[in-house]
């Protein structure tokens, strides 16, 4: 190391590192069994499971329009904002408690890898025809008769729905009618004369 009070950069003493370096690999080969079985358990990658489908429906709905009184005293769990109970976290907004569940960290929580399995030619054959059996079964239930019997009942409908309007402006109209009677009524006894000459009321 150089002395000069003007070199203020660090120096390296590269023979003292080696030394070192080489007795540290000196250590890990000649070593003792057991520390080996060590560093193997701890180096051992946990084998975590493949990404799944969830099974169970993300309730966001449970919470809205209600309101709660939160104070000091009371448990996460209850404040305000979705509460992740993996996790222990409280997310303000139905948008992020979906990125917090999708996500990596509440995943490894749960015990799984972000990898998914990767589908077979017999798995992906064998979806294709549970949905095609699917289609059919929905394509038999739905008969020709049934499909009459809506369609009659679809014109029933829209001809009560038309009826209904020609009644409601029926109404309308009288009620209208009858509006301008009693105002040229008040106007005629304003002005003096019984009528406008019809004979109508």
């Amino acid at each position: 190391m150089s002395m000069r009070p003007d070199d203020h950069r660090r120096k390296w003493d590269r023979e003292e590192y080696e030394r070192l370096a080489a007795e540290r690999l000196k250590e890990e080969e000649g070593g003792d069994e057991d520390d080996d079985d060590e560093l193997d358990k701890k180096e051992a990658p946990v084998k975590r499971e493949l990404l799944k489908q969830r099974d169970y429906k993300v309730d966001l709905d449970s919470k809205l329009g209600k309101s709660f009184v939160i104070n000091k005293n009371t448990p996460t769990s209850q404040s305000g904002g979705y509460y992740c109970n993996v996790c222990d976290c409280v997310v303000k907004d139905s948008i992020n408690f979906l990125d917090h569940i999708n996500g990596k960290k509440h995943q490894r929580n749960l015990g799984m890898s972000m990898r998914v399995e990767r589908s077979t030619l017999d798995q992906v054959k064998q979806r294709f025809q549970q949905n095609k059996k699917k289609m059919e079964e929905k394509q038999k239930e739905y008969s020709m008769s049934s499909r009459l019997r809506e369609l009659a009942e679809e014109e029933e409908r829209i001809k009560e729905y038309r009826k209904e309007k020609r009644k409601e402006r029926k109404r309308k109209a009288v009620e209208d009618l009858d509006d301008t009677d009693d105002k040229n009524d008040d106007i005629s006894a304003i002005m003096g004369f019984s009528g406008f000459g019809t004979s109508k009321k």
